[in-house]
């Protein structure tokens, strides 16, 4: 546990030695383009704690933007976790099926998100649907490839064990097969969470009228610098809190596999 300790405490002074030589060298050159972090963090409290006191100083950018592309994120990541994964579990198990669409798979993911997102303004509107959908399309490929793989990899005795207990149909998928894909799952929604919040920041730039990507584009606009990268930091908080939240999900789901090497993430959290 010391050892764990200090290897935290070491991760957050090196942090804390780079924060404060951005501010040296912000406030040395005096850029405008590259504001110190106090600054930014002045025009984060200006744009996300100003508000009254009924609102616990929540101000229109938290309840309305911020809210909003979390809400929008998570849609979208959740619905391709629904899809891809049962379907990776059935692809995975039935190489004669995988063959078949496996073609068609690898041309539809080799097609980038953002190229997409102007077909899905025009399909669905400027809004929340298109929004949802980019990211549904950006994440559903990195979950539903890693779990055909991970599906691929069940160990032959728990086959067997299943073949003589007569297991079948969905105990069989989701009481055998997943847990065995498991790594190879959490693998695919570690990608695929990464992809989802540049698919937001990017649908919300091209043709959105709320979310952060929205308040970054006009504040650029409008040269208020601070703000622009302020909401630059929180998408680098947002994702950096994420992927800790699924690191440790990952820690409790994983924990009996026997390949499972917690001190593999322990630098993620």
């Amino acid at each position: 546990m010391s050892g764990r300790r200090a290897a935290f405490a070491r991760r957050w002074l090196v942090f804390a030695a780079f924060v404060l030589a951005w501010q040296w060298l912000t406030t040395s050159f005096a850029d405008p383009y590259f504001p110190p972090p106090t600054r930014i963090l002045d025009a984060a409290r200006q744009a996300w704690l100003a508000g009254p006191a009924s609102r616990l100083f929540l101000t229109d950018a938290v309840t309305a933007d911020l809210l909003p592309s979390l809400g929008r994120l998570l849609a979208g990541w959740l619905v391709a976790v629904l899809v891809a994964v049962p379907a990776g579990l059935v692809l995975g198990r039935s190489p004669r099926l995988t063959d078949y669409v496996s073609a068609m798979f690898f041309f539809a993911r080799s097609v980038p998100s953002t190229l997409l997102v102007p077909v899905f303004l025009v399909m669905f509107g400027i809004g929340p649907r298109a929004e949802i959908v980019t990211i549904l399309w950006g994440t559903v490929w990195p979950i539903l490839l890693n779990t055909i793989d991970g599906a691929r990899s069940v160990d032959e005795v728990r086959i067997e064990t299943a073949r003589a207990f007569r297991i079948g149909g969905a105990w069989w998928l989701f009481g055998v097969v997943l847990p065995s894909a498991l790594p190879k799952v959490f693998a695919g929604l570690r990608s695929a969470l990464s992809i989802a919040i540049i698919l937001m920041i990017v649908s919300e730039l091209m043709g959105s009228d709320s979310g952060i990507g929205y308040r970054m584009i006009n504040a650029q606009g409008a040269f208020r610098l601070p703000e622009m990268w302020a909401w630059i930091v929180l998408v680098s908080l947002l994702g950096y809190l994420s992927n800790l939240l699924l690191t440790l999900v990952e820690r409790r789901a994983l924990a009996w596999h026997p390949g499972f090497r917690p001190e593999r993430l322990s630098g993620l959290a």
